[in-house]
Formats: structure tokens, sequence, C-alpha cells
């Protein structure tokens, strides 16, 4: 028993350390996945899912209206003292028992065309509203394409200012043993090691840049902040290419592609649509109504004929001088309760009807709802220009934005290998003795600056033609 809770105990300390190691290594994401999580827990996403939903429905609602309605009613109540009796409209004057059980159903012949007009705006608002939902899906995902892209830079340029470091710190320790010999100035030492202390704070900074695009990146995919998150490399060399696409071209398919742009076009169409629905309240409305109908009254009784009977009359006749009564034929009958099934159906009714409504005078009221329709349609159509307008110039912006970022990426990469010629050869010098540490410093900060730049530049440029694609609706992981 002792040997069996031993390695139970061992078993468990193992999985336990596992978990622990698991969580401390961190969840690797890809961009996929850092933009699937982000979408299915944020919450302007998911609002904007729920509104689809909404219209959606309004759209089933809008068809469903076109279909005849059926509706029935039931009426039980008590009568006492004088009423009238709903068997036979007469006046009574006791206590009574009614009911009355009716189904009506109507159906719109025909009003304008107003419904078949709402069926069509109630469908190109979801169609707008899907459009919508998109636009916010794909903002949020340009979002987390740069955060992730921050993350990535600032993890190279953290790599970067590590190797910056552990040179400097290389250089320090040899320039300590040569002051130590008395083969170098004390201020060759004491530069260096100042130059140490310096690359060691952009360690530092560089490990906050890389933890706050972390966090900035956790919160855009609504996730608690994983200090041990990891994050799968893209190598952005393999993106560096001249961009085809000129800003006209990339606006010639944004408008074809770009959801916010399809969602305004969809929007100014279900306003049109609008417009005819107001109109069509300007015609006359034809519709087909019908009901049935019957009804139960507990003084309702009918008479049931029992026998025939001699009843002697008041009248007489003189026989043979004398008085003789006169004796007449009876009809007996049985006063009964009318069942209460047999009322029901004794007692069913029905109408069919047609409506004409011709709508002569209403305070101007419909043709003041055309008008007011007719300007929700210059007012969309205005928008709907101006979001144009503005995806063209934000086009054009970030077209040349592009540009300039893959001119100065290639002049950085010629500048890069400039320096570290320099750097080189500052350093044989210096190493050799024959330059001094304000030579090697000045060329090693210029090298360090340049090679920082350069991994800037090259995920600012990757940004830039991600946006671009962004702009012609194109997946952009």
């Amino acid at each position: 028993m002792k040997r069996f809770f031993l390695i139970a105990g061992i078993v468990m300390c193992g999985s336990l350390m596992r978990g622990h190691s698991q969580q401390a290594a961190g969840i690797t994401y890809n961009l996929k996945q850092c933009i699937d999580t982000g979408i299915s827990r944020n919450l302007v996403v998911n609002q904007n899912g729920l509104q689809v939903k909404s219209s959606e429905i309004a759209k089933r609602q809008s068809r469903l209206n076109m279909l005849p309605d059926l509706n029935g009613s039931a009426n039980l109540g008590i009568n006492q003292g004088r009423s009238i009796d709903p068997f036979t409209n007469g006046y009574i004057n006791e206590q009574v028992n009614y009911s009355n059980y009716g189904l009506n159903s109507s159906v719109m012949l025909f009003n304008g065309l107003s419904m078949q007009h709402a069926n069509r705006q109630t469908a190109l608002a979801f169609e707008a509203s899907k459009m919508d939902w998109q636009q916010a899906k794909d903002n949020l995902a340009i979002n987390i394409i740069l955060a992730y892209l921050t993350v990535l830079s600032n993890e190279d340029q953290l790599a970067q200012a590590r190797l910056q470091a552990d040179l400097t710190s290389r250089q320090a320790q040899r320039l300590d043993t040569l002051l130590k010999d008395g083969a170098i100035k004390p201020s060759d030492a004491s530069d260096m090691k100042g130059q140490l202390a310096s690359d060691k704070l952009s360690v530092l900074n560089r490990e906050n840049a890389v933890e706050s695009a972390k966090l900035n990146l956790c919160q855009l995919m609504n996730i608690q902040y994983d200090r041990a998150m990891r994050l799968e490399k893209i190598d952005p060399a393999a993106y560096i290419a001249n961009y085809a696409q000129t800003p006209d071209e990339i606006y010639e398919t944004a408008l074809k592609q770009f959801a916010r742009v399809k969602s305004e076009e969809l929007r100014t169409r279900s306003f049109e649509s609008a417009v005819k629905v107001a109109r069509g309240q300007l015609y006359p409305r034809l519709s087909l109504n019908g009901n049935v109908g019957t009804n139960y009254s507990s003084a309702a009784t009918q008479n049931t004929f029992i026998n025939t009977t001699d009843v002697q009359t008041s009248n007489y006749v003189i026989i043979n001088g004398s008085n003789s009564p006169v004796f007449a034929k009876q009809n007996n009958f049985r006063n009964d309760k009318i069942r209460y099934s047999k009322q029901l159906n004794n007692n069913v009714g029905s109408t069919v009807n047609l409506n004409l409504n011709i709508p002569l005078f209403n305070n101007l009221f419909q043709r003041n709802r055309v008008k007011l329709a007719k300007l929700d349609v210059i007012n969309q159509t205005l928008t709907e220009q101006s979001v144009k307008i503005g995806l063209q110039q934000d086009i054009e912006r970030a077209h040349l934005n592009m540009t300039t970022a893959f001119e100065s990426y290639k002049t950085l990469i010629d500048q890069v290998a400039a320096y570290k010629e320099s750097f080189r050869a500052a350093e044989i010098r210096f190493n050799e003795g024959v330059g001094n540490s304000i030579d090697y410093l000045i060329a090693k900060n210029n090298l360090d600056r340049a090679s920082s730049n350069l991994i800037i530049s090259r995920y600012d440029y990757v940004l830039k033609t991600k946006i671009l694609d962004y702009y012609q609706g194109r997946a952009t992981w």
C-alpha cells in the first residue's frame, strides 16, 4: 500500500510539473488564431451579429405580412336581472349564462404594392446589416494585425538590443583585462561601461515595449493578459515586394469589395424602397374579410310534444234546453333546455365581405411621409458619396505611405550595409589599439540605430501592404 501511494504521488507531481511547465511556456498563437479569437470574443462584433439576426427577423416578418391572418375569439359571461337573451334577442329577467365563439380572417388584396416594396426594403436592410457586421470584423482584424506585427517588430528589436548589449559586454570585459595590464587608457574602459549601461537600458525598454504590445493584442482579442504568450513568427522579407496595384486600381476594387461601401449602397436602395412603401399608402386598399361565429345561452329552451288531450273550454252549446260544455283538442308540450353542443351547432353563422378603403384626405399625412422618405434617400446618397470620397482619399494616403515605407526600407538596407562595414573597420582598429573608444562607440551606435530602424521599416511596410489588401476585401492573414 505504501508503494502504491508513493507511485501515485510521483505521477501526480509529474502531472503538476508538466502543467506548470506548459503554463510557463505560454500559448503559441498564429495570426489567424489571434484574429479568430478576437472576432469571436469582441463585444462590438457580437452586437453587430445580433443586429444581423434582428434584421433577418424583420425581413422574415415583412414577407409573412403578405399572408392572410386568422384570429379566434371566445367570450364567457353571466347576466343577472333584466337583460337581453342572446338566443332570442328578447328581454328576460333572470340569471343567464352565455358564451360565444368566433373565427375571423382577412387578407390584403391590394394596397398600392406597399407590402411588396416593404419586403424588398427589409431584405436590403438585412444585407446592409451583414455588410456592417463584416466591416466590424474587418476593422478588428486590421487592428489585430497591427498589434501582432508590433509585437513581432518589438521582439526582433529586443533580440537586436540583446545582441548589441552582449557585444558591448564582451568588449567591456576585454577592456577591463587590458586596463588591469595598463594597456589602455582608463577613459576607454569607462566609455565602454557607460555604453553597456545604455545597451542594458535599451534592452529593458525593448522588453517593456514587447509586453505593452502583447497587452494591447490581448485586449483586442478580449482575453486575459498572458506574459508568457508566444506568437508564431512570420518572415517579413517574404512580403517585401513592390506593390503592383495603383491607387485607382485599388479604389475600383474597393468599390466592389469593401464592406462599408457595399453597406451604404444597399442602405441607399433600402431607402429608395421606403419611398415606394410610403407612396403606396396613397392608393386605395382592397381587402377580403370573413368570419364564422356561434353562441350559447342558458335561457335557450325548446318545446317537446308529449300528447294531445281533450280540454273543456268556457264555451257551451244548448242541447234539449240544457247547456253542454264544449271540449277542444289541446297539444301538450314539455319545455326543455337546449344542450350546449346543440346550440353551438345550430347557431353557426358566417360572413364574407370585400372592403375598399379610398384615402381622400388625411391631413396630407401620407404625402408628407413620401416627402420625408425622399429626403432620407437624398441624405443617404450624400452619406454614400462621402464614404466613397473618404475611401478614395484613404487609399491614396495609404498607397503613398506604403510607397514611402518601401523606399525607406530600401534606403535603410543600404545604410545598414554601409554602417556594418564602417563598424567592422572601427572594431578592427579598436581591437588592435589603433582606434579610440569614441570612434568605436560612434560606429556601433550608428549601426545599432540603423539596424533597429530597418526592423521597424520592414514591419511597417508589411503593415502598409496589409492595409491596402484590407481596402480590397482580401483575406489579410
